[in-house]
């Protein structure tokens, strides 16, 4: 228990400390991420909160873990390093999606060959059981990638991609303290003690946002968590076993898993790259329906504690139900979102135009033309 509390107060108290520094720097600098026709900031805004989520984990993992016991965490933490400066380079100069891809795909290799994150059985979904090792490793590399972006791209509103992140690695923290894998809480406590500090800057209006270097350690972290739960709670002799443990793993991850991989369809469907950019996401949606910042975050975090409470009551009957189940759960709360009536614009006389954010549906007029325009 003191390796948790000191992993996750010293990646909170680093991080908090962090922030502010960064966001001067960031403004005497100019490194800002700008406006434009497909995101919902109206103003620049530092994007480089990563660097302190960064910096808060990993030094809370170097000082309160014990690496003589646990060598794979050295591999874990050297490809959060590859995914850091893959970020960082692309916060301060955009990289190509097929440079990132390499990137992301090195720091599959350190964590699968090295760290041993390897999905080996399909633990009964579809009639299979152990993959072959080529399978096998085709399985882990996609799984982790997929995770790796799913948090990149789910990071399009105020404190959602952090919200999410509490969410997922406290679940993930609180299990493996359950069964005694102390480790593996410390490292998903660690991050989530990173996420709280960060989300005090970037709840809305926000202050800063974590940008690549952020969201993509954020995925790596998961993806690792996933992958080491779903190998042990499958397994009958660990201390709190569950059924139908891939359905649960899904579950917990499955706003932004399900989301990129339904923009990813939509886009190769369309011709286009599964990397281009878009606003067909599910925060772009909500906002379009006149939720604010604050309401996506809560409306997106309760519906996946949702889909875990589902997935957790429906676990003895097997993957080959419970996945199917949360999938369907999962397009007919996107149809019912997507078809659902847009509210009416309203037009108000007299208000402050400073006050209005870019996915407000109140509109002022213009005195001197007596129309309104929608941005």
């Amino acid at each position: 228990m003191e390796i948790i509390l000191l992993a996750i107060i010293l990646a909170f108290i680093i991080t908090y400390t962090a922030i502010p520094v960064i966001i001067n720097v960031s403004n005497i600098k100019k490194l800002y991420d700008l406006p434009n026709a497909r995101k919902v900031h109206a103003t620049p805004v530092p994007s480089l909160g990563g660097l302190g989520i960064f910096a808060g984990f990993m030094l809370s993992c170097l000082l309160s873990m014990s690496f003589s016991d646990f060598p794979a965490f050295q591999y874990f933490f050297a490809a959060a390093l590859v995914i850091f400066f893959l970020g960082l380079k692309d916060d301060i100069l955009i990289l190509t999606p097929m440079k990132k891809i390499i990137g992301q795909v090195i720091a599959a290799f350190i964590i699968i060959y090295k760290g041993g994150v390897v999905i080996g059985s399909m633990h009964g979904f579809g009639g299979i059981n152990e993959l072959p090792e080529v399978i096998s490793l085709i399985i882990t590399y996609l799984t982790v990638i997929v995770i790796i972006n799913s948090f990149n791209l789910i990071d399009g509103v105020d404190g959602l991609a952090a919200g999410l992140g509490i969410f997922t690695t406290l679940t993930f923290g609180v299990y493996f303290y359950i069964i005694g894998h102390i480790e593996y809480a410390a490292l998903a406590f660690a991050m989530c003690g990173s996420l709280l500090a960060f989300l005090i800057f970037n709840r809305s209006p926000a202050r800063i946002f974590m940008g690549d270097t952020g969201s993509l350690l954020i995925g790596l972290v998961n993806a690792i968590l996933v992958v080491h739960f779903i190998n042990v709670a499958s397994n009958p002799v660990s201390a709190f076993p569950l059924q139908s443990t891939p359905a649960i793993g899904i579950a917990i991850l499955i706003i932004p898993l399900f989301d990129t991989l339904r923009v990813f369809s939509i886009r190769i469907v369309n011709r286009r790259s599964p990397f281009s950019p878009d606003r067909n996401h599910i925060h772009h949606i909500l906002l379009d329906r006149g939720m604010s910042h604050k309401m996506v975050c809560f409306t997106l975090i309760m519906a996946n504690i949702v889909f875990v409470l589902i997935a957790y009551s429906l676990r003895s009957f097997g993957n080959n139900i419970v996945i199917p189940v949360l999938l369907a759960t999962a397009f007919g709360a996107f149809a019912f979102v997507y078809y659902m009536r847009n509210p009416k614009l309203k037009v108000v006389k007299g208000f402050n135009e400073k006050d209005i954010v870019p996915s407000s549906r109140i509109l002022p007029i213009n005195p001197s033309t007596k129309t309104a325009e929608h941005n």
